[in-house]
């Protein structure tokens, strides 16, 4: 791992902090940070159901913490996508959509994305969960970690991650533009879509490059109006959860974000999820929330910023005692 750098800002170093709705930050903490084991974050979690007011509460308990690792900041964005499905194989619905082989040892690598579709060894198993229309679907799917599939007869059945081939993730978009196809500037979720759309053959190929391949499981205990399920196991929310390098920033703390781009954002997230593609200090994912208009606002996010983690005001005074020893 690279060098980490950690500076302690204050409150008044966080453009656009006065501004933000920190009840509606509260709000979404409060969800996940019953799950913290640690002393500190416990008793800051028994504080925060309490209803305390919500700017307050932050800036007395929590100190600002700007990590560095000497890579620079990129902001992306997820979503849970809507896709159409069946399942029963037949006529339109043609690819499948896999549970978890219980032969796999979780951690450890299994076949590659191009073994798994070449070689057949998920077929005649009893591990498809539905059958989708497109593969390219599918592929994106995988990429995002859950989704709902939308069955002939209106109804939805919501699946979430359930594993992986042990595979670290190649992006496709730094494959398209390595070979010239697109530029830096085109390389949106929309954009490689349609390629490998307009490609057949090629482009469906091309998707192998990612080696990792991903599984899921059924979700039937989320209520519709909520959102997926996260790494912590409870549902994210749309516009406040981020997904990050848990070795770097750990989940359920709260998130400072400042992202440029056409679109800038200052706001108080919570770190709520992970992403195989998510790694470094300077690094998250946000997510956007369900279906079409969601998809498209989070595939236009490629930025640059600034992210700063929040830790309880006792965990870093004994992070500075152990330095000092």
């Amino acid at each position: 791992m690279a060098d980490i750098r950690i500076t302690q800002l204050d409150f008044s170093d966080l453009y656009g902090w006065p501004n933000d709705d920190h009840t509606e930050a509260l709000a979404v903490f409060t969800e996940t940070c019953g799950i913290q084991q640690d002393d500190d974050w416990r008793k800051l979690c028994d504080l925060a159901k309490r209803g305390p007011k919500a700017r307050p509460f932050f800036e007395e308990h929590f100190l600002p913490l700007f990590i560095e690792d000497g890579t620079d900041m990129l902001f992306t964005g997820y979503f849970e996508p809507e896709i159409e499905g069946s399942l029963e194989r037949g006529g339109r619905y043609l690819y499948p959509l896999y549970a978890m082989p219980p032969d796999i040892e979780r951690g450890m690598p299994w076949l590659t994305r191009r073994e798994i579709e070449y070689g057949g060894v998920l077929e005649d198993r009893g591990l498809e969960l539905a059958w989708l229309v497109d593969p390219v679907d599918l592929f994106f799917l995988q990429i995002q970690g859950s989704g709902r599939i939308r069955l002939p007869d209106g109804t939805v059945r919501r699946v979430g991650y359930g594993g992986s081939n042990g595979h670290p993730y190649s992006s496709v978009g730094q494959e398209l533009i390595r070979l010239g196809k697109l530029q830096p500037h085109e390389a949106s979720a929309g954009r490689i879509r349609s390629w490998v759309r307009e490609n057949g053959i090629e482009g469906t190929d091309l998707l192998r490059v990612n080696d990792s391949f991903v599984f899921f499981r059924p979700v039937n205990e989320v209520p519709p109006e909520k959102g997926p399920i996260g790494a912590m196991n409870r549902s994210v929310t749309a516009g406040r959860t981020i997904a990050v390098d848990p070795d770097l920033t750990p989940l359920g703390a709260p998130v400072w974000i400042e992202k440029e781009g056409v679109t800038p954002m200052r706001r108080l997230m919570i770190a709520q999820d992970t992403g195989s593609a998510i790694k470094g200090a300077q690094r998250a994912d946000i997510f956007f929330g369900t279906g079409d208009q969601a998809g498209r606002a989070a595939g236009r996010i490629r930025d640059p910023g600034r992210m700063v983690v929040l830790l309880p005001r006792d965990r870093v005074f004994a992070m500075r005692q152990r330095l000092r020893q």
